[in-house]
């Protein structure tokens, strides 16, 4: 029997494992977020502190994305999602002891979802990288999807299991099943036996490879879309997160069994959807199925604003899981392909920053707005906002082809090694800037396309670690042209050329291709800081 498309990366024994484990463990986190936001709803049911629960489990990803993804690029990726995921357990204990002697106040909830979500911080961007090497890259779009597909799977379950251990056994023990089931995830991460790299270059510091990182991004025009399209995106659905616990329990008037299958009704129309996503992305390109996404949102928070009915909430928590699952995972996508892998934990990283950003912002703003006008209201606005946001935005376009590494880097302009052993000694002190230096002849007719094609360049020497790029053009004979960039130290200048994909050399060779110097190249130097 033909396994359905959408399944197709199972077929992968370290994939496979590791996707079974973080089903457990994600099924904890819902059980954890279901429980916490009734949990409030009955410490204070302020619109505001019950947004807040949404709003401290997503600033901690704001906050922490960065440096996490630096650390998942630069330490042993395993150990340091088994860390994070050990800090959950700790965290999940404390909540589940504190709520059983009652000394959990609705400040010291607030305060230990912002612990756990600490540790979720940490190990999302590590989780998203470490796709790429359990499946070849053939398998790669469909394993983010069937990532997808799982969370929302759990998104399904998890919420019923906690509204229901909830009403059985309190919120303490929805907080111990969520440690058993992150024990889980750290056991099969445990036994998982992750590739020794090859000829690995040496980590670089923190803080160069947060810098590193950063400019990256900044650099990269297929982030910058799929930052733009997840924030506007995000920014509004998060209404429904911060505000479903006061709608269920003011508005229709149901309970905590009736909160988490609601919730589950979002599961299952998002795992419904991610088993139909194959198939729409036939029809759809990227930047159409987020734009669909969003429509299909602002639809459901607009049904949950006007028909005040459990039948028809029920249905627009099913249209919010299809338009979620189409968005989110397609953002995913958009923003893994856009990095390549010496990079990819910290775009990730700042990928997620933004997103969550958006989400904790859009929770805690539709909470303080609902204190003032109420919760239909509030998510009637929130509606209208996502449609026309999802208009203006159309054009930033998240449709690019995955990037390809360059497998044996060649610079395109070869410069010979130093040989003076005073300079050698200069260079690994590990301090001293690196500026590199191409000149070009460029005929004045071919001006304006020269132009076009160095800023590109640009950008490609910014994502390959470059801290300050210039063009300068000679005054007074216009076809000379310098290009000159700074790199941070020569250990950053060595990994500047294992950085370039093909694109960018691509890039590279066409600039190359301005200058004209008699069948030879362009000039190229290196010069070294020297302290005086």
């Amino acid at each position: 029997m033909q396994r359905p498309a959408a399944l197709a990366p199972l077929r992968h024994a370290d994939f496979r494992t590791l996707w079974l484990a973080n089903l457990v463990s994600n099924i904890g986190l819902f059980i954890q977020n279901t429980a916490a936001g009734w949990m409030m709803t009955g410490l204070d049911p302020s619109p505001m502190m019950v947004s807040l629960v949404q709003a401290a489990s997503m600033v901690p990803v704001f906050l922490l994305a960065l440096p996490a993804g630096a650390l998942a690029d630069i330490i042993d990726r395993r150990h340091f999602l088994i860390g994070a995921q050990l800090w959950m357990t700790f965290v999940a204990l404390l909540l589940c002891i504190l709520s059983w002697t009652g000394m959990l106040g609705p400040w010291g909830l607030v305060a230990l979802t912002f612990g756990l979500g600490a540790g979720l911080a940490m190990s999302f961007p590590g989780w998203a990288a470490t796709t790429p090497e359990l499946v070849p890259r053939e398998d790669l779009m469909g394993a983010i999807a069937l990532n997808g597909i799982g969370f929302n799977i759990t998104r399904a379950i998890g919420p019923a299991i906690g509204g229901l251990a909830i009403a059985w056994a309190g919120v303490g023990a929805a907080f111990l099943l969520n440690a058993l089931c992150v024990l889980v995830l750290v056991g099969a991460l445990w036994r998982w036996k992750r590739p020794v790299a090859v000829n690995r270059p040496a980590p670089e510091p923190f803080l160069s490879a947060v810098r590193a990182g950063a400019r990256y991004v900044a650099a990269s025009p297929a982030m910058h879309a799929a930052i733009l399209r997840a924030v506007v995106f995000f920014l509004f659905t998060s209404a429904v997160w911060g505000l479903l616990p006061l709608l269920v329990r003011e508005e229709l008037g149901l309970g905590p069994e009736a909160f988490g299958l609601l919730l589950g009704c979002m599961g299952a129309g998002a795992v419904a959807a991610g088993f139909l996503l194959p198939m729409a992305r036939r029809r759809l390109d990227r930047s159409g199925m987020v734009f669909v996404g969003s429509l299909l949102g602002a639809l459901a928070m607009a049904m949950m604003a006007t028909l005040h009915h459990w039948v028809f909430a029920a249905l627009a928590m099913v249209i919010y899981g299809v338009a979620w699952i189409s968005a989110a995972s397609t953002l995913q996508a958009a923003a893994q392909i856009a990095a390549p892998a010496w990079v990819r934990a910290r775009a990730i990283g700042i990928y997620q920053m933004c997103f969550f950003g958006a989400l904790a912002g859009g929770a805690a703003g539709a909470g303080w707005i609902a204190g003032l006008i109420g919760v239909p209201t509030t998510l009637g606005l929130f509606a209208l906002g996502g449609a026309a946001a999802a208009v203006l935005v159309r054009g930033a376009r998240i449709d690019g082809e995955a990037l390809r590494e360059a497998p044996a880097a060649t610079p395109p302009f070869v410069m010979p090694e130093p040989e003076s052993a005073e300079l050698q000694a200069l260079l690994a002190g590990g301090d001293n800037r690196v500026l590199e230096v191409v000149r070009y002849r460029v005929p004045p007719a071919r001006r304006a396309a020269f132009l076009a094609a160095m800023r590109e360049v640009r950008r490609a020497r910014l994502r390959g670690g470059a801290a300050l790029w210039r063009l300068y053009e000679d005054v007074a004979h216009p076809e000379r042209w310098v290009e000159l960039w700074t790199i941070e130290n020569w250990a950053e200048h060595l990994r500047e050329a294992a950085r370039m994909t093909e694109q960018d050399h691509a890039v590279l060779r066409h600039a190359a291709t301005f200058h004209e110097g008699g069948g030879q190249g362009p000039e190229a130097a290196r010069y070294v800081n020297v302290p005086v």
